[in-house]
């Protein structure tokens, strides 16, 4: 058919130089591509709908979740951090992939239902089909670069966290598909253009009409572009029917799984942890079997795209740990796909005591940072798993000796160390003044201290700082003395419940006790499970617990505490605590205080969300792994080596307890005690006081 250049005859012919019975082999290759899709769908569908049910709401608000889902998949935001070249890779594939797909739902609903169905006119003409044509050629010619930047990245840079040990060949196939069918159709469509003789109208067609120039200039006449067209067409099209029909069977599947994981994801996951049914028995705790997992888990396994993003930013994986975040959610899909296929053996899914999907080393070098979730682009909730895992440990009895030995203390003594619980408050004693018994005054700020700045000699220095802080600024605030007990954060994330409930409960009922406006903690990690996780048991006073940082704030900005923001005059650098950043999104207060000092901050490259964790969450305090670099003696490599200051830094400021003790830790084993100081927030300021003076009414006081 020769197209001319009216408005009601410009378009295209959809299947030009292909005869009708190719027509209705195609339309049977399409029924038997659907069906098959929608066969593979229905089986994952049932697949999930086997999984147990999910402790957290997943539905609710359909609405809001897709709205969100959709800006966290179009934006590409998860694919831009930490790497611009994926991001944008990912954006021209993401997008491209639409539009390439919005133009054949186009032609097709014309074609099949608009035209032949309902037997109307065609729409798909003028100005209508060459504005699609010039969107598609765009769109289209940004898909093949993306897929070539795909392609540069698994074969010529050879990204490492590309390849692994679940690389297989269906991830070479799923980028190569995708890369054919996208030039395979700028292939097509400029031979159609020549075939046609070379139509003004298709010059929309930017890319389509340049090679069909090209084309031309080679000598090819509408004779052999009518010849080669028709092999061309239906390798094409039966490249495009097999990869949706192999989509729920193959790597292709996580366009779908992806996007269902982003919009049943749980913002809060690893920040608050799913409790233990009251009426669990020890062996129902805990994963054992791949039954167990819920459905939201199982789809999260599906989900995984083997894009080792997780892995990279992984410091128990960097460091040497047995701990390969992807690995383990993708041992656990392989496991899952392989005995519903009826290919493997039934094994635990971890135990201590016989073969298992996964080691149980691995879970226990866990450090629950949560860098892991955050780096995920599908929202894989890699830490409630993990802590499910470590609970069917703890119950099995398979725990590290040292950490058996803190679970032992903490049950005895209510803290880590063993110690007496009287003796909880002896680091007072060195202060100027006595601290009020939040027990019997009404006071505003109910400081909650901790176990390491009450029994470890480093933080009880910081503790005292901060007492002293706020003196200088003369606010009501009181302690607990010895009905202080651990909060109980990483003895959750280690598995151990039980106790984690019973320290909770008492707590609980200690707080109530005692009248007060806000708690403030020293310690992230309790500020976080205060915050988080308390509400599990009826307490309801999460949102009146601060971090002692997001206080001092308040205190400069209000003027309580004099500070002009030139007592300092030194270079440091800033560590953001997982449990205070990437875990409950404060960034600003440390560094707003940290900047009320007059120091000079100068950001490690991984800072924010993107901070590198100290190793001591998680039970990483209690533990002596078997490590190749300690992540404190990286991390403050990385503040004396990648920061602008480079070795002109002088501090390296924290403000959480466990941060101090690793990083006091990783200065020495790592040879830097002389290069750098580690100090607490909380220490700057209390220095930056006594440099003008504000500190000597702490002592007139007294």
């Amino acid at each position: 058919m020769v197209l001319l250049a009216q408005a009601s005859d410009i378009t295209r012919e959809a299947f030009w130089q292909i005869s009708h019975a190719g027509e209705l082999v195609f339309y049977y290759l399409t029924i038997v591509a659907v069906l098959l899709f929608a066969y593979g769908f229905y089986r994952r569908v049932e697949r999930y709908r086997q999984g147990a049910e999910d402790p957290f709401e997943r539905l609710d608000d359909l609405v809001g979740r897709t709205v969100e889902a959709t800006r966290i998949v179009g934006s590409n935001v998860k694919q831009f951090d930490r790497d611009f070249f994926a991001g944008l890779m990912h954006s021209f594939i993401f997008w491209g992939f639409l539009a390439l797909l919005m133009t054949t739902t186009i032609v097709a609903f014309e074609m099949d239902i608009w035209v032949k169905l309902l037997q109307q006119d065609r729409f798909f003409v003028g100005d209508f089909y060459q504005s699609v044509s010039m969107m598609a050629d765009i769109m289209g010619f940004v898909f093949v670069v993306g897929m070539a930047m795909a392609l540069s990245q698994r074969y010529v840079t050879r990204k490492d966290r590309l390849w692994g040990e679940h690389t297989r060949l269906e991830d070479d196939l799923f980028v190569w598909a995708l890369f054919l069918l996208g030039v395979g159709g700028f292939l097509q469509e400029s031979i159609r253009i020549v075939g046609a003789g070379m139509p003004e109208f298709e010059t929309v067609s930017v890319v389509g009409y340049a090679l069909a120039s090209v084309f031309t200039g080679l000598g090819m006449d509408p004779e052999m572009a009518a010849t080669l067209y028709r092999p061309l067409w239906w390798s094409h099209a039966l490249l495009a029917l097999g990869f949706v029909a192999t989509v729920p069977y193959a790597k292709p599947v996580h366009m779908l799984t992806s996007y269902a994981n982003v919009v049943t994801r749980d913002p809060k996951a690893g920040v608050r942890l799913p409790g233990v049914p009251e009426d669990a028995s020890p062996e129902e705790i805990g994963t054992t079997d791949i039954e167990d997992f819920s459905w939201k888990q199982l789809l999260d396994h599906d989900a995984c795209t083997k894009c080792g993003r997780c892995t990279s930013v992984c410091p128990a994986n960097q460091s040497g740990r047995p701990l390969d975040p992807r690995n383990v959610i993708l041992d656990l899909r392989k496991y899952g796909r392989e005995l519903e296929a009826g290919e493997t053996e039934e094994i635990p899914i971890i135990s201590g005591e016989e073969d298992s999907v996964i080691d149980p080393e691995t879970m226990e070098s866990c450090m629950t940072c949560m860098a892991c979730v955050d780096a995920c682009p599908v929202e894989i909730e890699h830490v409630t798993q993990f802590t499910e895992m470590n609970r069917r440990l703890t119950e099995s009895g398979a725990m590290d000796e040292n950490v058996q030995e803190a679970m032992m203390a903490l049950f005895q003594q209510g803290n880590s160390f063993g110690e007496p619980e009287a003796q909880r408050a002896e680091w007072t004693e060195e202060l100027e003044f006595d601290i009020p018994d939040a027990r019997e005054t009404e006071v505003e700020y109910l400081w909650y201290v901790g176990d390491y700045p009450s029994f470890d000699d480093r933080n009880q220095k910081v503790a005292r700082s901060l007492a002293r802080i706020f003196e200088a600024a003369d606010v009501s605030y009181g302690i607990l003395y010895e009905d202080e007990k651990n909060a109980g954060n990483d003895i959750r994330r280690v598995g151990e419940e039980g106790l984690f409930e019973m320290l909770a409960m008492e707590n609980i009922e200690t707080f109530e006790a005692v009248d007060y406006d806000q708690m403030v903690t020293t310690d992230p990690h309790a500020y976080n499970t205060f915050k988080n996780e308390y509400e599990q048991f009826g307490w309801e006073r999460g949102d009146d617990v601060v971090h002692y940082t997001q206080v001092v704030e308040d205190l400069v900005e209000s003027g309580a505490l004099p500070l002009e923001g030139t007592e300092l005059d030194t270079r440091a650098t800033f560590h953001d605590p997982c449990h205070l950043g990437r875990y409950n999104d404060e960034f600003e207060a440390p560094r707003a205080v940290l900047d009320s000092t007059g120091a000079d901050l100068d950001e490690m490259p991984r800072n924010k969300s993107d901070s590198y964790c100290c190793g001591g969450g998680g039970g990483g305090l209690w533990l002596d792994p078997d490590e190749d670099e300690k992540p404190a003696e990286e991390r403050i490599r990385e503040a004396l080596e990648d920061t602008s200051g480079g070795e002109d830094v002088d501090q390296f400021v924290v403000s959480c307890p466990m941060c101090m003790t690793m990083y006091e830790d990783g200065a020495k084993s790592g040879g830097y005690q002389d290069d750098i100081e580690v100090v607490d927030l909380a220490e700057m300021v209390w220095d930056a006081l006594e440099a003008n003076g504000a500190a000597d009414s702490v002592a007139a006081a007294d």
